[in-house]
């Protein structure tokens, strides 16, 4: 089998087509889903970009692989997708990017240049395109073109509506993945790791146009202002993470993250006939998630942060042309630290004890007895408070108190803060999560449910053995062969 495994950067899991969005336009990614099955209820468990993609790489809660800002080193020893397929036999190959920092405990020393950014490539990778966060081989590229464009990763996108599509980012790294497939034989594993529908919200070329904003819904309004956390609070007086609160402006917004959203799709269109052509489409596994999602306007925010849903309820698709399950729908909640797990299984290789999700297989095939009954994520704030903060472990634990982690069932939305306060929405009442569940018997029941499930979940490289004649438990399988 080949593997496609693509990540679309802050993709939320309600727009495209095939998750029921009455206005984007996605046949691809709608295609995919009548040949494979969709993941309805499926989350990032953290945001932003780095914390995402450590949980999603490695198959583990940021609880255990503590990645918890744009910045955190991703810690040495930790198994992840691409050592996972080079122990399947394969040369994971990556184009784009993955956002993991070097562990400080692998570098040459306080001035190795790999320190100064968290941009690094995941362990295990051969890189067929990088793509850092300044987009340098891009914009090389768009000047070797003619094209006048600023230096700097943000100046060059806000310019994408100006330029023609097939110049975009996004195209960019599919014609760079697609000269590599040229040359390659059956039995190739690959990385896509587009950036788009990421921001500056600004589309390329003619989908920039594609979506009249006079057409697009609008977004949940912010609950009363007695009713918010203060953390909300704050998000809304950045002027980063706060909403435009002028309707034209947030109907353009979200016009040109629906424009961003087909033309992903319309490269991945690129990509699919590519693989067709090649005689290789029923030959082909396709996992399409994102690291965490978008506000998009929604309770007065945009970007990614916080505990609302829509920062970490993304897309998931999930397409192996061995499966006789084509256009399933999975409705039980879904994880990022599942993939893991389901890839190994599908490979044949042995999961790593590290991974805190379970292979969705037996949920897609209908075996499974069992299921969580909750989506779990969690966002640790502290990044705004390191270079500020210069008292030291133990006696001060003030940054280990800023974080948030929440469960989302059925009925309700559990928030615990670490500083000890909570809240607990009433979703049966009101989806928008803008009602406070108030019976004490449902919040007691939900905050034993994520103390379950952090207890659950605890780091477990090395408890489930003992030492001894006998060699008792889970040991390595290193250790077993002889």
């Amino acid at each position: 089998m080949n593997v496609l495994f693509v990540t679309l950067d802050q993709f939320r899991g309600d727009s495209y087509g095939a998750a029921g969005h009455q206005l984007v336009r996605t046949p691809t990614l709608d295609r995919i889903s009548n040949e494979g099955v969709r993941l309805q209820r499926h989350f990032s468990q953290a945001a932003p970009c780095a914390p995402g993609r450590a949980a999603l790489y490695t198959g583990t809660y940021q609880m255990n692989n503590r990645v918890v800002a744009n910045g955190t080193p991703l810690p040495t020893g930790l198994s992840n997708i691409a050592t996972v397929a080079r122990s399947a036999g394969y040369d994971p190959t990556l184009f784009g990017y993955t956002d993991q920092g070097l562990d400080p405990n692998q570098s040459e020393g306080f001035d190795d240049p790999r320190l100064d950014n968290y941009d690094g490539i995941l362990p295990g990778f051969s890189v067929g395109l990088y793509l850092p966060e300044s987009q340098a081989g891009w914009i090389q590229y768009l000047r070797a073109k003619g094209y006048e464009v600023q230096s700097g990763w943000a100046p060059a996108l806000r310019g994408e509506p100006e330029r023609d599509a097939e110049d975009s980012l996004s195209g960019f790294l599919t014609t760079r993945f697609l000269e590599w497939l040229e040359g390659q034989e059956s039995g190739w594993f690959a990385h896509l790791s587009y950036l788009r529908p990421h921001p500056p919200y600004a589309a390329a070329g003619e989908f920039s146009r594609l979506y009249d904003p006079a057409d697009v819904d609008l977004p949940i309004e912010a609950a009363e202002r007695e009713q918010r956390h203060f953390l909300h609070e704050l998000a809304l007086g950045v002027t980063e993470s706060a909403a435009p609160k002028d309707e034209g402006a947030l109907r353009h917004l979200r016009a040109q993250y629906y424009g961003m959203i087909s033309e992903v799709d319309h490269q991945l269109g690129r990509v699919v006939r590519s693989i067709e052509d090649r005689g290789e489409w029923n030959d082909t596994l396709v996992v399409i998630t994102s690291d965490h999602g978008e506000q998009l306007g929604d309770h007065g925010l945009i970007e990614k942060l916080g505990f609302f849903p829509q920062s970490y309820h993304i897309i998931g698709l999930w397409r192996d042309p061995r499966s006789p399950h084509a256009g399933t729908t999975v409705d039980q909640f879904s994880e990022n630290v599942d993939l893991l797990p389901t890839l190994c299984e599908s490979l044949g290789v042995e999961v790593p004890v590290q991974c805190d999700g379970r292979s969705l297989l037996s949920l897609i095939e209908g075996t499974s007895s069992e299921w969580r009954n909750a989506a779990h994520y969690e966002w640790d704030f502290r990044q705004f408070s390191i270079n500020r903060h210069t008292r030291k472990w133990p006696s001060d634990r003030t940054l280990a108190r800023r974080n948030l982690a929440v469960s989302v069932s059925e009925e309700t939305a559990y928030v615990q803060f670490g500083d000890g306060s909570f809240r607990c929405f009433d979703l049966r009442e009101d989806p928008t999560w803008r009602s406070e569940c108030v019976d004490p018997s449902r919040i007691l029941a939900a905050a034993q449910e994520q103390l379950a499930w952090r207890q659950e979940h605890m780091t477990r490289d090395m408890t489930d053995m003992l030492l001894g004649p006998e060699r008792l438990g889970r040991w390595p399988e290193r250790f077993l062969v002889h």
